[in-house]
This record gives C-alpha cells, sequence and structure tokens, in this order.
C-alpha cells in the first residue's frame, strides 16, 4: 500500500462527503468538488475519517490509491479552507487591476492583456502589483496562476516579469568587456 494511501483523510464538522459509484462529492463552506474515482481504489468512510485502499496488489493500484487520496484530501481543505496564490509584477509601469471577472494586466506591451477568470476562481489586487487568487479547487487555482504568470515570465537578467510571491528568480551576470 502507499505511504501517502496510508493516512486517513479527517473529515472536519462542516464538510459533507458522498460516495457514490465510481465518484466521491465534497461540499462545504466554500463550495463543492467531486472526483471521478479510478476502478483500482476504494474509500471507506470509517466516523469521520476516509480510507483510500488499492482493489488489487498491482503497482497501478498501488500509486493510484496515494493520488486519489492526495486528491480527496485537497478536496476536503479546498471546500472547507479554501486556497490562495500570491502573484507579484516586477519591473517599471508593469501593472494589475481586477474588473469583476476580469483582470487587466499591463505588461509592457503594446496593448492592454485581460485575463478572463474562469468560475470558482476569484482574484483581487491589494496593490497594483500585487495578484491574490483564491477558490476551492487547487488544480484550477494554480492553472490559473501558471497561464498569468506565462504572459510576461521574469527574464533572468533584470528579474522583470509575473512571478509567483514565494518564488526566487537567480539573476545572471552581465557580460563584461
Amino acid at each position: 500500500m502507499s505511504r501517502v494511501a496510508k493516512n486517513p483523510i479527517v473529515v472536519p464538522a462542516g464538510v459533507e462527503v458522498t460516495l457514490a459509484a465510481g465518484k466521491i462529492s465534497v461540499k462545504g463552506p466554500k463550495g463543492s468538488l467531486t472526483q471521478v474515482l479510478n476502478s483500482d481504489v476504494s474509500i471507506e468512510r470509517q466516523g469521520d475519517a476516509l480510507l483510500c485502499k488499492a482493489t488489487n496488489d498491482s503497482q497501478q493500484a498501488n500509486a493510484q490509491s496515494g493520488t486519489i487520496r492526495a486528491l480527496v484530501a485537497n478536496m476536503v481543505v479546498g471546500v472547507n479552507q479554501g486556497f490562495e496564490r500570491k502573484l507579484t509584477l516586477v519591473g517599471v509601469g508593469y501593472r494589475a487591476q481586477a474588473a469583476g471577472d476580469a483582470l487587466n494586466l499591463t505588461l509592457g506591451f503594446s496593448h492592454p492583456v485581460v485575463h478572463k477568470m474562469p468560475a470558482g476562481v476569484k482574484v483581487a489586487t491589494p496593490t497594483q502589483t500585487e495578484i491574490v487568487l483564491t477558490g476551492s479547487d487547487k488544480q484550477q487555482v494554480g492553472q490559473v496562476a501558471a497561464e498569468i504568470r506565462a504572459y510576461r515570465q521574469p527574464e533572468p537578467y533584470k528579474g522583470k516579469g509575473v512571478r509567483y510571491a514565494d518564488e526566487v528568480v537567480i539573476l545572471k551576470e552581465t557580460k563584461k568587456k
């Protein structure tokens, strides 16, 4: 059995878990999420905890049990607390402004960049150079952050661009004469 899958998932109060044939649904104060289960993995409920077990002894079933356990644990945390991803803009004249379900970016191009937010992800801009993405689905929040970062990745000489708040950009030394 996978080491990750051995750990039970504790379901906090206020979170509903529904197990159906080949599907799990998690509902909480921040929303609801569903996940299709692999046929190699079964989920059992024991009190206020969930256990993921491989249905057979194959290596793939073992790996899938750990993967499903991690996905379900992220679903439980997401509908209870939510996930947040912060981005910062580094560069002269680089600005961001949240406008409803869209993010307006000025990144040194000849035109402004408008990124439309998908359902389930909210955007906020506390300052002109900070972007905060929040949502209940960890994968979706991370994907939107990666798409925004891809508009202008940090360049290696001055470090200008869109970067994650915890990202460290190692700057290259310029060419000497």
